[in-house]
């Protein structure tokens, strides 16, 4: 890094506030640098867009876990300046790739599984199961509670509570309809069966006055909770608020009143302990180990889910549908660019190259996933179980390479650690998705400094056994579709008209 050339927290700041303009699509003198920059809603690729940028900036890769230590575009600005002057010798760029792990104290996931006393049934034991007349859904304005939302409206007659950070109900209503019209399921009619409720899964309540709490728990007769605030580098500690402890309000709610049944949207990640590594996991399987879970986002499911099976061992009737990556509408191609899998096909197929390494494609398309879900939540003797939405056949990465390269493309598979200097080394611009992942790919984890890839690697992960869920599908005609030639073509061929994906 050159020292001679000068980078205040004026121009720290100056970059960060254009680039979250541009990211939201509004003017410069719209924001507010004091603000935190979570209430502007950024998911994680946008906040590591801005990272990816600095680095630019700055000569050296700052930290995506300063985002949260600093968390307003004030406070990072001067804290990256004071950082910019302490670098004192040049380092190579591979060495600033990778930053030193931050110092953590220790975290006892188990420790953390304290449910509210308070938090039990008191009201109608007999909760409506299969015929709610209304719904309350967390998670409305992301890319799964957009599916849910139109299974739920197609599988029942219920009107829809939806929780959205909004400013009031006209806001808030306008964010459903919008992120409904992004994947294409907005339909006119519905509208007089979906309500907003301001409200925010990280403040207690839910966000909610406690009167209109009370009076939403009075009114609503069933509960899907799949909001949680994804976010792939932040700590336990940035993301407690919103996973876990909103998750408690979730359950406060369902005991509120009459009594109403839970349907809690949860992860594999529960089992990313490396005591499952290589092991069958079935859906009945309790997940007590959880050394060796090192993302924040990760540890956050896993007391989640601890607390949903506590409350469900009070008497609450809960139901636990655990997800791996969703992928597109298997029927429309529909997806969310913005989610891991689409920028890593996209920036491994402008690099030219995939990693060769044993990773399995176990994704599993939205439609099937938010199907298989309201048709399990609408049976009574789904109370009580856990159901795994995973690809019963996942195919190798390899495959999906090989499909590309029948197409006449060159795309190369090379060793792991070639992969990753050539992202450190030659993917320099952000045209390349991979730029903008560069810091949540090449942050290190645990004691062994391990990468995500690393983490990921097939021998490291458990094997997700769903042969119970299919079975409690079976005669539903609710099937999960192959990943074949059919799949990646619908993908591929929505990709391409949206502008997203050019084969060129």
């Amino acid at each position: 890094m050159n020292l001679e050339r000068s980078c205040s927290a004026s121009d720290i700041k100056t970059l960060m506030v254009s680039n979250l303009a541009e990211i939201l699509m509004i003017s410069a003198d719209q924001v507010d640098v004091d603000e935190n920059l979570e209430n502007y809603g950024l998911d994680s690729l946008q906040a590591m867009t801005i990272v990816s940028k600095l680095e630019k900036l700055l000569g050296f890769k700052p930290s995506p876990v300063l985002l949260w230590h600093y968390p307003t575009i004030a406070s990072l600005s001067q804290r990256l300046a004071e950082e910019f002057l302490a670098q004192s010798n040049p380092e190579d760029l591979d060495k600033a790739a990778s930053p030193p792990k931050t110092s953590s104290t220790f975290l006892d996931l188990a420790a953390e599984v304290v449910l509210d006393s308070t938090i039990r049934p008191v009201g109608d034991p007999t909760p409506a199961f299969s015929n709610p007349k209304n719904i309350f859904l967390t998670g409305a304005t992301g890319y799964l509670g957009a599916f849910l939302i139109r299974e739920l409206l197609r599988a029942t007659q219920a009107n829809i509570y939806c929780l959205v950070r909004a400013a009031d109900l006209v806001e808030g209503k306008l964010k459903i309809k919008n992120n409904l019209q992004k994947y294409g399921l907005w339909d006119s009619k519905d509208s007089s069966r979906l309500f907003p409720v301001a409200g925010d899964l990280a403040q207690p309540w839910l966000g909610i006055e406690p009167e209109d709490f009370q009076a939403l728990a009075t009114r609503i007769d069933a509960i899907y909770h799949s909001g949680a605030l994804l976010n792939y580098v932040y700590p336990y500690s940035a993301l407690k608020a919103a996973n876990v402890l909103g998750t408690q309000e979730v359950l406060r709610l369902a005991c509120q009143g009459k009594l109403k049944p839970v349907h809690y949207i949860s992860s594999v990640a529960v089992f990313e302990s490396t005591a499952y590594a290589g092991k069958v996991v079935v859906e009945a399987q309790e997940f007590d180990d959880w050394q060796g879970i090192f993302l924040g986002y990760s540890q956050t499911k896993w007391v989640a889910e601890k607390l949903v099976k506590l409350a469900g061992s009070r008497g609450v009737p809960v139901t636990i549908y655990r997800l791996p990556l969703i992928s597109g509408d298997s029927e429309t191609g529909v997806s969310n660019t913005h989610d891991f899998i689409n920028l890593m096909i996209k920036g491994c197929f402008q690099m030219g190259a995939f990693p060769d390494v044993d990773y399995m494609l176990d994704m599993s398309p939205v439609d099937y996933a938010s199907k298989a879900i309201v048709y399990l939540s609408l049976q009574v003797k789904s109370i009580g179980q856990a159901f795994h939405l995973q690809h019963p056949e996942p195919a190798s990465l390899t495959s999906l390479v090989e499909w590309i390269r029948s197409f006449g493309f060159s795309i190369e598979m090379i060793p792991y650690e070639q992969w990753r200097q050539a992202l450190i080394h030659d993917v320099t611009s952000a045209d390349n998705p991979l730029y903008t992942l560069r810091p949540f790919l090449l942050e290190r984890w645990s004691d062994q400094q391990l990468t995500i890839p690393d983490l990921y690697f097939q021998a490291r992960r458990p094997i997700i056994s769903c042969q119970a869920t299919l079975d409690a599908l079976a005669g539903s005609s609710i099937a999960c579709p192959a990943i074949d030639a059919q799949l990646l073509m619908t993908y591929t061929s929505h990709l391409v008209e949206s502008g997203f994906l050019t084969l060129v």
